[in-house]
C-alpha cells in the first residue's frame, strides 16, 4: 500500500513537473518585461507546486516537529517568490517583503522550537 502510494506521489510530481516545462505562466505582472516570462513563469509554477507540498506536509505531518520544518520551508518559498518578483518587476520592495518575512519566519520557528522543547522564551 505504501509503496503504491509513493508511485502514485512520483506519477504526480512528473506530470506537475512535464505542465511547468510546457505551460509558462502568463500574469499581469510581467508584461513590462517579456523577456523574464518564461523563466519568471516557471519558476513561479514550480514555488507554487513546492508550497502546495509544503502544505501538505504542515496539515498532515505525523509529529509537530514536522509541521515546525515545513513553516519554516514555507517561509523560506515566500522569500524565493519575492526574489522572483522583484527581478521580473524591477521593484526593489518585493526584496524588504522578503527580507522583513524572512526575519518574521525564523523567529517564529525558534519560538515553536522553544514551546515544543519545553523551556521558556528567557533561556
Amino acid at each position: 500500500m505504501i509503496f503504491g502510494r509513493w508511485i502514485l506521489g512520483t506519477i504526480v510530481l512528473l506530470v506537475l513537473m512535464g505542465l511547468v516545462i510546457a505551460l509558462p505562466f502568463r500574469s499581469v505582472f510581467f508584461e513590462n518585461n517579456p523577456t523574464h516570462i518564461g523563466f519568471v513563469g516557471r519558476v513561479v509554477y514550480i514555488l507554487i507546486l513546492a508550497s502546495l507540498m509544503v502544505l501538505f506536509r504542515v496539515t498532515r505531518g505525523p509529529t509537530a516537529a514536522d509541521r515546525i520544518v515545513a513553516i519554516d520551508i514555507f517561509g523560506i518559498l515566500i522569500v524565493g517568490l519575492c526574489a522572483v518578483l522583484s527581478i521580473a518587476t524591477g521593484r526593489s520592495w518585493y526584496i524588504d517583503i522578503g527580507i522583513a518575512w524572512g526575519l518574521q519566519s525564523f523567529i517564529g520557528t525558534l519560538a515553536l522550537s522553544k514551546y515544543l522543547e519545553g523551556k521558556s522564551f528567557d533561556d
